[in-house]
Parts: structure tokens; C-alpha cells; sequence
């Protein structure tokens, strides 16, 4: 009789374990799909952070290139330079004074706003004394990508070889990431700010531009190709 009762006893105790890991499973599974996403976006910081820190500063040991590139960024509503923008433009006036290139290269379209940045940027450095003989203008470009490619086109069609990469410092990491795979001899140089940047200000920049390398590590690299 004892026996009996236990074996009439033991398939429901199996249905009934087999619902209850069911259920375990289905409350589990989004807990896993979550912890999931968490550890891949997390790799993807690391892989974007360790990748800047590593990034190097330039190719060759010259000092003395070809042109200068300067790299767009936004204008403010009105078209005129913002800060960002007036220093990177600075920093390549004063590059040219030193005698660094004898050619300024301005890249940017209308990226952000209806305003070209290239020509923002290339009446600014007109203001501040360079020739219009020595500045070329790409008003093209909508990302950074693409002012690395359009640029070096326009340095192609000149036979130069060579140049200084004028940029924001929290930048050129990714800038470095993206010229790496140019034909051409290149140097970074930061452009220092203005005017003192807060600490907030700077660590959202560097952030940004983090989320940003990821996205070119994953994605941007391998779909926005250029042949210059």
C-alpha cells in the first residue's frame, strides 16, 4: 500500500518540479539577457578607453609637414566660432607662424547647423593674418572621418605627404584611431583651450568622445570607409 501511494505520488511531484524550474528559468532569463548587455556594454568601455589611452600621438618624427589640417567642430547658431572652434583655429594660425606647414587645410561642412564650418574657420584665420593662398578649405565633411579622408584627398591632389593634425585634445585619440589608416605622415597637436574649462566640462567631453571611439571600434570604421 505504502509503496503504491509513493509511486502514484511521484509523476505530479515531477510535473510539478518541471513547472517550477520553468518558472525559475522565465524569471531568470531577463536577468540574464540584462547581466548580459551590462558585461558587453562595460567590455565595449574598456576596449574604447584602453584603445585611447594607446592610441599613439603620431607616425613619423618630423616637424616640419606639408600642411596643416585642422578638424571641424560646430559653429553657434549665428555661424560665428564658438570656443572650441576659435582655438583649434588659433592653434593652427600660430602653428603656421612657426613655420610648421605653409599650408592651412580646413575641414567641416554644415554638420551640426546650416553654417560650413570650413568656412568659418577659414575667414577666422583670414582675420588673423594667414594668406588666402595658403588655406584650402573642405566644406564637405560630416563627421570626423570623413574630414580625415576629404582632407587627405585634397593633400593627394597637391602631392603632399605630410601633416599636423590640429585638434581639441580630448580629440585626437579617436583622431589618431582614424589617421592610422591614411597613406599619410601625420602628427597630432592639441589645441589648448581659451579659457580655463571646468572639471564637469572637461570629464563630459572625455566621456563623449569614449562613447564615441566605441562606436568607431564596432561600427563607424567598418561601415563609413573612404578612399582618399
Amino acid at each position: 500500500m505504502t509503496g503504491s501511494r509513493t509511486r502514484g505520488r511521484t509523476p505530479t511531484r515531477r510535473r510539478t518540479q518541471r513547472r517550477s524550474s520553468a518558472r525559475r528559468w522565465r524569471i531568470g532569463l531577463p536577468f540574464w539577457l540584462v547581466l548580459a548587455s551590462i558585461v558587453l556594454i562595460l567590455g565595449l568601455l574598456a576596449w574604447a578607453i584602453l584603445a585611447r589611452s594607446f592610441a599613439p600621438s603620431a607616425n613619423t618624427s618630423r616637424t616640419r609637414f606639408d600642411a596643416i589640417i585642422v578638424l571641424g567642430t560646430p559653429t553657434d547658431e549665428d555661424g560665428n566660432p564658438k570656443p572650441v572652434q576659435l582655438a583649434r583655429v588659433t592653434e593652427a594660425v600660430h602653428e603656421y607662424e612657426r613655420g610648421v606647414a605653409p599650408h592651412i587645410i580646413l575641414t567641416g561642412g554644415a554638420a551640426h547647423n546650416s553654417f560650413v564650418e570650413a568656412r568659418v574657420m577659414a575667414r577666422t584665420a583670414k582675420a588673423q593674418g594667414i594668406p588666402e593662398s595658403a588655406i584650402l578649405e573642405e566644406p564637405e565633411a560630416m563627421d570626423t572621418i570623413q574630414n580625415a579622408c576629404f582632407a587627405a584627398r585634397i593633400m593627394k591632389t597637391h602631392g603632399w605627404r605630410s601633416a599636423e593634425v590640429v585638434s581639441s585634445a580630448a580629440h585626437l585619440p579617436r583622431t589618431a584611431l582614424i589617421f592610422g589608416r591614411l597613406p599619410l605622415e601625420w602628427s597630432l597637436h592639441a589645441a589648448p583651450p581659451l579659457e580655463p574649462e571646468s572639471a564637469i566640462y572637461s570629464s563630459a567631453v572625455v566621456a563623449a568622445e569614449t562613447l564615441k571611439t566605441a562606436r568607431y571600434l564596432v561600427w563607424a570604421r567598418q561601415i563609413d570607409r573612404c578612399e582618399p
